[in-house]
């Protein structure tokens, strides 16, 4: 059953006029190369809006009323992004709540031997010797949806 958001966002592409592809798909409406390229520049452009809410985060120091702010912009932006990815997988009609379900299963497996969360030095969770990609559990959910070419 699908999500309230994945639903959501169906109806989002589908209010704005832009592509909700029923099945997995590269016709897209546009040259594959092309739109890879569009989104690259798309995401940079969603990315490059840290840089006010960095400048934001030094003023909250000073500023402690900032911190709303600040906690408003990171949410705004990180739901941007979310929306974002999630149009373009009903574009290329890719299932959102099993892909997701699939990398966040890959995502528990990355604890370390002794069963604790290895980080690095950013913080940044790392991949402990369980770890398992999720792109061959991908492949199979999406090959059972994906148009033969035969």
């Amino acid at each position: 059953m699908e999500s309230q958001f994945s639903q959501d966002i169906k109806a989002f592409n589908s209010m704005y006029r832009m592509r909700v592809s029923t099945t997995p798909t590269l016709d897209i409406g546009s040259p594959v190369t092309q739109r890879l390229i569009d989104l690259k520049a798309i995401l940079l452009e969603e990315v490059n809006e840290i840089d006010p809410l960095i400048e934001l985060s030094k003023q909250t120091t000073e500023s402690p009323s900032k911190a709303l702010e600040l906690l408003t912009g990171i949410a705004d932006l990180m739901g941007d992004l979310q929306v974002y990815a999630a149009s373009e997988m009903a574009k290329w009609g890719l299932p959102l709540d099993e892909t997701l379900s699939i990398i966040m299963q890959s995502n528990f497996s990355k604890m370390g031997a002794d069963g604790l969360p290895i980080y690095d030095d950013r913080g940044k969770l790392q991949k402990g010797q369980n770890y398992w990609k999720p792109e061959p559990k991908i492949t199979a959910m999406l090959s059972q949806r994906y148009p033969s070419n035969s």
